[in-house]
């Protein structure tokens, strides 16, 4: 068994005969899930490599067929109820790619933000989010696609407010359920 980690990571024993993972495939699989567990209502640290299709059925490490997870979603993979399966695991992973070729550092923070209230308040239809004035344009994409609005500024207001509009909460729990993100209509830029 050869020992198996890097930098924020979490060591992981491997079969010796298994070849490690590539180190510029372990940085696009960090960058791509922001270095942090890929499952969106997750997000921990440390992480592991893992294979959406197990190592013993391709007995190859390729970008398509990898995901970051944190030990207790790891521990979580599986096809018993409760557990994260494969199908899941594709989803997050095609769903990561749609947010982060999309949205920017702020606008996928509050995607994270709203879906943790709507774990929380389920019933939830008007969370505002209060951001430092000017900053519209960090979250332009949102409110280009429809799913962020901007509020009335009240006289003098020192802050922008926003919330998400009723196609934004279609996006978040989806975004957050691991289901198809491309069903989603974007407004044309």
């Amino acid at each position: 068994m050869t020992h198996d980690h890097s930098v924020g990571t979490y060591p992981r024993f491997m079969p010796a005969e298994r070849p490690a993972i590539p180190v510029e495939l372990r940085r696009r699989l960090l960058v791509e899930a922001g270095h942090r567990c890929a499952i969106p209502t997750c997000r921990q640290t440390p992480v592991e490599f893992e294979h959406i299709e197990e190592w013993a059925k391709v007995q190859e490490h390729s970008f398509d067929n990898m995901i970051v997870l944190c030990p207790t979603c790891h521990a979580r993979k599986g096809d018993r109820p409760g557990q994260i399966d494969r199908k899941s695991l594709r989803q997050y992973k095609a769903n990561l790619a749609t947010v982060n070729g999309r949205y920017g550092d702020l606008e996928q923070r509050l995607i994270w933000l709203y879906a943790n209230a709507l774990r929380r308040y389920p019933d939830d239809i008007g969370t505002m989010f209060n951001l430092p004035l000017g900053s519209a344009i960090q979250v332009l994409f949102l409110i280009q696609d429809g799913l962020l609005k901007q509020a009335d500024p009240a006289p003098n207001e020192a802050y922008l407010w926003v919330h998400f509009t009723e196609a934004g909460r279609d996006f978040v729990e989806r975004w957050s359920s691991a289901l198809p993100l491309d069903e989603v209509t974007f407004a044309e830029d």
